[in-house]
C-alpha cells in the first residue's frame, strides 16, 4: 500500500505544481492583449473624476518636452483612492502587463489609449547599443536620410545584424527605427498612416498632424513618432511641426 500511497501522492503534487505553472501562462496571455472593456471601465473611471475634481485628470507630472503621445500617463492611485476603479487592469504595467494607460486630448475631450510597452523596450535597447556607440564617436551612426533631419540606422555600426524594427501594435508589420539629427530615435509609422488613411474617414489636409488618426480610430498611441502630415494622398514627416512630438 505504501508505494501507491507515494505513487498518489507524487501525481497530486505533480498536478498541483503543473497547474501552477499553466496559470501564469493563461494570465500573461491575458495581460498581452487589449482588453475593450478594461479600457472601456478606464474611461468611465476617468469622466467621473474629472467630474467630480473641477476638470483635472489623474495624471503623472511628466516634463513641459515629454513627447505628446508620452506625456499624459493615467495615475490609477487617485483612481483607486476614490473608489472609481476597484483594480487597476490585469493588463496595464502596474499589473504586470505590457501596456502603459494614457490620455489623449486630456484638457478637451480627455480619452484613455494604450502605449505599447514592447515598442518601449526594442527602443531601450537600441538606446543601449546607441549611448556605447556615442561615448566613443562624436557624431551618432547615420545612415540614409530617408527625410529632412531623418536619417535610418547604420546599424553595423551598433554591431546590429540588420536595420532595428518594432512590431507595430497596429498591423503587425516591422516598422523601421529610425533617428533625428541628435541621435534620438523614433518609430517611422508611415507604414500604418497609410493604411490609416485609406481605412478610415477623415478631413486631413497638408500641414495637420495625421498622427491622430491612428490613436483615434484605436486603441493604441503612436508612441515614439515624429509628426507627420498628408502630402498627395500619403503620409510624410511634417518637419514644420518637429517641436509637437
Amino acid at each position: 500500500m505504501k508505494p501507491v500511497y507515494i505513487r498518489v501522492l507524487s501525481l497530486c503534487l505533480l498536478l498541483i505544481f503543473l497547474s501552477g505553472c499553466l496559470y501564469p501562462e493563461s494570465e500573461l496571455a491575458k495581460n498581452q492583449s487589449p482588453n475593450e472593456l478594461q479600457i472601456e471601465q478606464v474611461q468611465s473611471a476617468v469622466d467621473k473624476y474629472k467630474e467630480e475634481n473641477q476638470g483635472l485628470v489623474p495624471i503623472k507630472t511628466k516634463p513641459n518636452d515629454t513627447p505628446i503621445f508620452q506625456k499624459y500617463l493615467i495615475d490609477f492611485t487617485p483612481l483607486r483612492e476614490s473608489s472609481l476603479l476597484t483594480e487597476i487592469p490585469g493588463n496595464a504595467y502596474e499589473n504586470g502587463g505590457v501596456y502603459q494607460y494614457t490620455l489623449i486630448t486630456p484638457d478637451d475631450n480627455a480619452r484613455v489609449k494604450l502605449i505599447d510597452l514592447r515598442v518601449t523596450e526594442e527602443i531601450r535597447k537600441v538606446n543601449v547599443r546607441l549611448d556605447i556607440y556615442r561615448n566613443k564617436h562624436l557624431y551618432p551612426p547615420y545612415g540614409k536620410e530617408i527625410s529632412d533631419g531623418v536619417f535610418l540606422i547604420d546599424y553595423e555600426k551598433l554591431n546590429l545584424d540588420a536595420q532595428p524594427v518594432v512590431v507595430s501594435p497596429y498591423s503587425n508589420e516591422n516598422l523601421p527605427i529610425v533617428m533625428d539629427y541628435n541621435g534620438k530615435l523614433h518609430v517611422d509609422y508611415r507604414i500604418d498612416l497609410a493604411n490609416a488613411l485609406n481605412e478610415y474617414e477623415h478631413d486631413y489636409q497638408e500641414g495637420d498632424d495625421i498622427r491622430y488618426l491612428l490613436a483615434e480610430n484605436t486603441p493604441f498611441v503612436p508612441a515614439y513618432s515624429l509628426p507627420y502630415t498628408i502630402k498627395d494622398g500619403e503620409p510624410v514627416f511634417n518637419e514644420t511641426k518637429a517641436e509637437a512630438r
